[in-house]
């Protein structure tokens, strides 16, 4: 499986238009050849949230967990991933890939200084680490947020499914989650106190 990485959409109403096939809206981000050439000589950066719910005393009582269907048609289980855009803090990129993957009513609880609770290194050949993507050498900043809101997925997630921590962190879930993401949910519930 493969760390998923959805491109944005042009912006349509921007005049600029960029040299080889990158999107017009944002002149930082890789046109799929670019892409693809920097896949094969450099690690690139990702953010990858684990939306969560908390009671009034912070504790966690869900976990919220994608349904996504590949290109091939596959379906499988995942969190809230992407890359970080050229000239994008962090944080920006965290709130951007929740809004993008959750839909604008999630209302995502960012800490005023966004510390990750792992960073995860996802290789190309399996076997190096716990995490694997076929198509390069990732490093994510990997974090547990908070939403408030209604989620209503967007882009290519087709639902969140809403977990008890016990079920998140379940070996049947494990094994449908894609590149090695049921050992992060279980390092995420770790880092908050959710395991039992």
């Amino acid at each position: 499986m493969t760390v998923r990485t959805p491109d944005p959409d042009p912006d349509e109403n921007d005049p600029f238009g960029s040299p080889g096939g990158a999107p017009v809206g944002n002149p930082g981000w890789l046109s799929e050849f670019e892409l693809a050439q920097s896949r094969r000589r450099l690690p690139i950066l990702y953010v990858e949230g684990v939306p969560v719910r908390v009671d009034g005393m912070g504790q966690v009582t869900q976990v919220g967990i994608l349904l996504r269907a590949t290109p091939l048609g596959e379906m499988s289980r995942t969190i809230v991933s992407g890359r970080v855009r050229y000239g994008e803090t962090v944080r920006d990129a965290l709130f951007r890939h929740l809004e993008n993957d959750l839909g604008p009513m999630a209302f995502p609880l960012l800490p005023a200084q966004p510390v990750p609770f792992t960073v995860a290194e996802y290789f190309p050949l399996p076997g190096v680490s716990a995490f694997h993507d076929d198509r390069q050498h990732a490093v994510s900043l990997a974090f547990v947020v908070p939403v408030t809101g209604t989620c209503e997925p967007r882009q290519d997630a087709l639902e969140v499914t809403w977990l008890s921590p016990e079920e998140a962190a379940s070996d049947a879930l494990s094994a449908e989650m894609e590149g090695g993401r049921g050992t992060l949910i279980r390092m995420a519930l770790a880092s908050v106190g959710a395991l039992r």
